[in-house]
């Protein structure tokens, strides 16, 4: 992927909406040439697809946030599993370097998110933690199946 493709995919991530016109306009190449950029990207798998994002995504949990987890020594699998069963997280990721795992966290206050912390924390092999609330989002990405 070059350099144009990496700015018609961020101004894509912007405004997926945004018509040929005026993407062409804003990179500064012709409509046929950024039809065909997007052509490309889309039969080589760099694009999988296009999504929107719905107040409705926001509403359901007002309160979001990621946590990122340090587990000492092989605790990891366990504290995944009960990562899991937990009904306040949207998602666990398994990672690599300074965290072991990173937990999407969803919530209706900001008491029941602090809750959701505490209870993280006190499992038994959790060394560490960071947590960032999401105040705004722009894009959520749906997988290979997005349309």
């Amino acid at each position: 992927m070059n350099v144009s493709d990496e700015a018609l995919i961020a101004a894509l991530r912007e405004d997926a909406r945004a018509s040929l016109s005026d993407l062409a306009a804003k990179l500064g190449i012709s409509r046929t040439t950024l039809r065909a950029r997007m052509e490309r990207l889309q039969s080589s798998g760099e694009i999988l697809g296009f999504t929107v994002v719905t107040r409705s995504d926001v509403l359901t949990d007002p309160v979001r946030g990621l946590m990122m987890v340090e587990i000492e020594g092989r605790g990891t699998d366990r504290i995944t599993r009960t990562l899991m069963g937990m009904t306040q997280l949207r998602a666990v990721h398994s990672t690599n370097g300074r965290w072991d795992v990173i937990v999407e966290i969803g919530t209706k206050t900001l008491e029941e998110f602090d809750a959701v912390l505490a209870r993280i924390r006190k499992l038994e092999g959790v060394v560490a933690s960071e947590t960032s609330l999401l105040l705004k989002t722009r894009k959520t990405g749906q997988g290979a199946g997005a349309a």
